[in-house]
């Protein structure tokens, strides 16, 4: 299997009326960029192409600032679906993507979507290396720039950042310096294509001592955010260490009717806190992503302020209107 380190750089719409906002398509893919490497990440080749607009016919300012692409050099390039079949060929069949981040996987389907260039076979692995250096070096959570990892690992600059080869190939940079069992075991998954049915839902474990343990569960479509949270295992909490059904010391909450919390007990693995958070796809429907994660007595007590304080705003509220 060969390891795909993939970068691309989008336009989008300045909201004039020129260049209103395509339906179904956000953001428009200018330029990809890609590090072919075999299975012991040893340099194999890599591709660039620079696509012409097709959406878009003016640069927002922000890409033009970070990217340092105009619509001259665009426009000497070629169209989307020719560049995108000479790239899927040139990946192969055997393949991975690595990123920086997780949106370049998203965009790339959103984008073959536009033109009825046929999808990956799903569900589609990935792995965000943003996010596996975060949880090697740092909490987990934060999520750094591709230059200051550069720079981190001492890596040499010699091009500059926000052009596709160049992040790609700075990417291929930090990936050969990141532990690659660590990589294997914390792999993502592309949500842009959803589960087609219940069987199809996704259930995923990242297990491991020495980073964060944690479970993550990705629902199929619903109508409705009410229908989301209504389904019985949207809302479960199994422990993904021993496999029980806990009960929970605090039932699904939130502020907002995206993202939810609660807290569940484990006689075995102790406390478990959950988050839902729940989110529109493209075609309409709404999805829950749920994420499980053994915590301690402080983790626990900090999900019961966070629903008391949820419960003060909301008493507070009410009285306000009252008055």
């Amino acid at each position: 299997m060969d390891y795909i380190v993939l970068d691309l750089e989008w336009n989008q719409s300045e909201c004039t009326l020129n260049d209103m906002p395509a339906d179904g398509l956000p953001f428009e893919i200018v330029e990809i960029g890609a590090v072919k490497l075999n299975e012991n990440r040893e340099y194999i080749d890599e591709f660039h192409q620079v696509i012409a607009p097709h959406v878009y016919s003016h640069m927002h300012h922000i890409t033009g600032t970070l990217t340092s692409i105009t619509m001259e050099e665009l426009q000497t390039g070629q169209p989307f679906i020719p560049v995108c079949k000479n790239f899927l060929n040139w990946c192969g069949n055997d393949f991975i993507f690595c990123t920086w981040g997780l949106s370049d996987v998203t965009e790339l389907q959103r984008n073959m979507h536009y033109y009825n260039i046929p999808l990956f076979s799903y569900p589609v692995y990935y792995y965000d290396l943003q996010k596996i250096f975060s949880l090697i070096y740092e909490d987990g959570k934060i999520r750094r720039s591709l230059d200051y990892v550069v720079n981190f690992f001492n890596i040499p600059v010699s091009d500059e950042f926000h052009r596709a080869i160049y992040d790609a190939r700075y990417t291929a940079e930090i990936f050969y310096r990141l532990n690659i069992n660590t990589v294997k075991t914390y792999y993502s998954i592309d949500t842009y294509q959803l589960p087609a049915a219940r069987k199809n839902e996704i259930y995923a474990v990242y297990d491991n001592e020495k980073y964060n343990s944690y479970s993550k569960y990705i629902s199929r479509g619903f109508e409705s955010k009410t229908l989301v949270m209504s389904d019985k295992n949207v809302v479960s909490t199994p422990c993904y260490r021993c496999g029980r059904k806990l009960k929970k010391k605090i039932h699904w909450f939130s502020c907002n009717s995206r993202v939810y919390y609660c807290l569940s007990y484990c006689p075995e693995h102790g406390f478990m806190k959950g988050k839902i958070r729940i989110k529109k796809h493209d075609g309409g429907l709404f999805f829950a992503t749920r994420i499980l994660k053994l915590t301690n007595e402080e983790g626990a007590s900090k999900i019961y302020e966070r629903q008391a304080e949820i419960r003060k705003k909301r008493r507070e509220k009410r009285h306000a209107l009252k008055v």
